[in-house]
């Protein structure tokens, strides 16, 4: 006997994943997480190829989102339209993990909500506040549905996605210090760490900023070749484990955050160049919420972004400002609303365009054994 669970396959920005009702997974979070790991890999015992799953075999397109309506907000929190929870599928160790979120697939909650009831869409446009559940942000993301219905051609173009897709705007409103408490957790703009300076930074990423020149780097090695460098690994690893603790999460041996991020001098006209270690393996790209918070350190003094940044640095420190990250795929604009207010920085608003597409829906069936 087999169970049959309602799913759309989406494409949100560079990532690709599952997306199911909350209505539609068990409500106990063992048996739910259970039911994921079949869904995706086809077992339990974790398969790294996912041959008997939807998976595609690596932790881009091994993503789960989970909708809902969103229940009554806590006070003192900004109404939500939808809550979003989102699980990583952690390829071929047969586990999953909740404790991040993920920027790019939050570009097909909207969609995914339209085409499975959950809200209507509007004419010409469709917007919903979606209460990011993993770590309490909520994202204002607008949708183009002319006529009621999904635009999905358009000319907005994302580095790493193949083609040119209509434009998703994501308005991150209260994604700083979301997961590890504060902006800056370890209350400065700098660490030393294994010997090494680092910039602990959380604007809805809990991230560890690094020189790649500190480690004999250019910062412009391909994916495999810094894949390859095994010393390397370990001495980003090794300064992982401390940062964990720094950053009051604790013991992350275990856990996919926080991530670590090699920056270096912009060579394309961006701000920055950045390599991203998601933990240990290096993103093709950059994720959303990386991103975010890669930018945020280029606008606070002292970070390790100062000295490595373009030229533009003295134009940055304003109210606002659109940076550029470059990263192995391309590059990726994050806009910045802020203030500064007795030498603190203050984020007001957090804003992306992503795209995003339906791929497939039906039903994933779920083996009662395996």
């Amino acid at each position: 006997m087999q169970r049959a669970i309602p799913f759309m396959q989406l494409r949100g920005g560079s990532s690709k994943g599952l997306f199911f009702r909350a209505e539609d997974l068990p409500a106990d979070e063992n048996e739910r997480n259970r039911c994921l790991l079949l869904a995706m890999e086809g077992t339990t015992e974790g398969d790294p190829r996912q041959i008997d799953g939807l998976g595609g075999a690596t932790s881009l397109t091994s993503k789960v989102a989970i909708v809902s309506k969103s229940k009554a907000p806590e006070a003192g929190r900004r109404p939500a339209d939808l809550d979003y929870l989102f699980v990583q599928v952690v390829v071929g160790k047969g586990k999953v993990s909740t404790t991040q979120t993920c920027g790019n697939i939050l570009a097909g909650i909207v969609p995914f909500a339209i085409e499975s009831g959950l809200i209507e869409a509007t004419h010409p446009i469709t917007s919903a506040k979606i209460n990011i559940v993993n770590t309490g942000g909520i994202c204002e993301v607008t949708v183009q549905t002319p006529n009621g219905q999904i635009q999905t051609q358009g000319d907005a173009k994302v580095d790493g996605v193949p083609g040119t897709a209509a434009p998703i705007v994501c308005n991150y409103l209260d994604t700083v210090g979301s997961t590890c408490g504060a902006l800056l957790p370890t209350g400065k703009a700098t660490d030393l760490i294994e010997g090494t300076e680092v910039t602990c930074i959380d604007n809805g990423m809990p991230i560890v900023i690094m020189r790649a020149s500190d480690f004999g780097l250019m910062g412009n090695e391909t994916k495999e070749a810094l894949e390859a460098n095994e010393p390397l690994r370990q001495k980003v690893e090794a300064i992982r484990l401390k940062a964990g603790h720094l950053m009051h999460l604790g013991d992350v041996k275990d856990q996919t955050i926080p991530k670590m991020c090699l920056v270096s001098p912009p060579e394309n006209g961006g701000v920055i160049n950045t390599r991203m270690f998601i933990p240990h393996v290096v993103h093709e790209a950059i994720g959303v919420l990386a991103a975010v918070s890669v930018a945020t350190a280029c606008v606070i003094p002292d970070t390790v972004c100062q000295g490595v940044m373009s030229k533009q640095n003295s134009l940055l420190i304003a109210h606002h400002s659109s940076l550029s990250i470059e990263h192995p795929s391309g590059e990726f604009t994050v806009s910045l609303e802020y203030s500064f207010q007795n030498g603190e920085i203050n984020i007001l608003k957090s804003g992306v365009i992503r795209t995003a597409r339906l791929l497939s829906k039906g039903e994933v069936y779920i083996p009662q054994t395996v």
